[in-house]
């Protein structure tokens, strides 16, 4: 059975460790707050400015004045704080982010990421993505495995402009959890209840199997 958005962020979350400072970008990747460990701290920074970000607010609960990037109502933990956005990005190009986490529209099996612009699609701009992916060390891409149209988003090379080159490490889909490495994807975990024939036929580019391929575990 395919997972939906909540248990990507679920699985992505397996992957923050304790003392991290994580950056979390808009869509798939916001929700991983919900879902990491209580028995460990973890710093959650958004590039308009805040670091120490808590879980989605309850309905009923939002405060207008508090926002990620994605103009989500956000929360704050005890001792957030707040700066501008040169502070903000002070610390992506300083690498003292330590797992940057993201959404994609395709990556392709080098690791170069297209998350930003679809030719003829109107769009503000690329904000911060592109001093994430050039930044940091350490980026996991959380996306669906394919398109609406059905067709794959892990590519041999991607179609659309690209936000970074080389930079993936680790993608989450709706199917699979697949590593970048030797310029193609490796196949690590698969969702329950999806074989590896339908990960295999949902991929686009060059696919490593390895004799046993291990169930997601949350």
């Amino acid at each position: 059975m395919a997972l939906d958005k909540n248990q990507i962020a679920q699985r992505i979350a397996r992957e923050v460790k304790d003392g991290y400072y994580v950056n979390l970008g808009i869509g798939i990747p916001t929700l991983v707050a919900n879902f990491v460990r209580n028995d460990i701290e973890v710093e959650f920074q958004s590039e308009n400015g805040v670091l120490g970000m808590g879980p989605f607010p309850y309905e009923g609960e939002e405060d207008p004045d508090l926002i990620n990037a994605g103009k989500q109502t956000i929360t704050a933990l005890p001792g957030a704080s707040f700066f501008d956005s040169a502070m903000s990005f002070s610390m992506i190009r300083g690498q003292h982010v330590d797992l940057t986490i993201l959404g994609a529209m395709e990556v392709a099996q080098n690791g170069d990421i297209a998350n930003w612009k679809i030719p003829g699609k109107m769009v503000k701009g690329m904000g911060g993505a592109m001093d994430l992916v050039a930044s940091a060390e350490n980026i996991i891409v959380a996306m669906m495995h394919t398109n609406k149209a059905g067709a794959s988003k892990l590519l041999s090379e991607c179609s659309l402009p690209l936000t970074g080159v080389n930079c993936v490490k680790k993608i989450v889909t709706n199917l699979a959890v697949l590593e970048v490495r030797e310029n193609k994807f490796h196949l690590m975990e698969r969702a329950p209840g999806v074989s590896v024939e339908e990960i295999q036929a949902a991929t686009a580019g060059d696919l490593v199997i390895p004799a046993s391929v291990p169930e997601m575990q949350f």
